[in-house]
């Protein structure tokens, strides 16, 4: 968020954050047909697909429930991102949340064409979109 009147530091190329936003810019079409393929398992609806950086960068399943502790327990500085999960509609966007480090990232995006449509086109099912995108993470984060 960029603040009128003051300046922002260069991101560093170093940090998770940093490396994390790249990774999505470079796999969006996938991550969005992952995120269709876990939305598709749900059955109660009530998960959010993360990233979890260390000890090296994994998909994991958080639950409402683990979200609203970790809201909780941070002041409520999470209440936006919770928000925003509260609005998700899985046919057009993507909505992940990254962690590493004590910090969180939303990854928030509407690809070009919608998550249905994307794992249509990858012909993979979800087990080896996860296992091609983990590694993925693996040889471009590096914490």
């Amino acid at each position: 968020m960029t603040i009128l009147g003051s300046t922002q530091p260069e991101p560093d190329e170093k940090s998770w954050q940093y490396q994390l936003d790249r990774f999505v810019d470079n796999n969006q079409q996938e991550l969005a047909a992952l995120a269709w393929g876990f939305y598709q398992e749900q059955t109660e609806h009530d998960n959010t697909l993360g990233i979890d950086i260390i000890p090296t960068p994994h998909f994991i399943s958080c639950s409402r429930e683990a979200l609203e502790k970790l809201n909780n327990s941070v002041n409520n500085k999470l209440q936006e991102i919770l928000g925003l999960i509260d609005g998700y509609q899985p046919e057009q966007e993507v909505l992940m949340i990254g962690f590493a480090n004590n910090g969180v990232k939303l990854i928030y995006f509407e690809p070009e064409l919608n998550p249905p449509e994307c794992f249509e086109k990858s012909g993979q099912n979800i087990a080896s979109l996860l296992e091609k995108l983990e590694a993925k993470m693996l040889a471009q984060i590096q914490v």
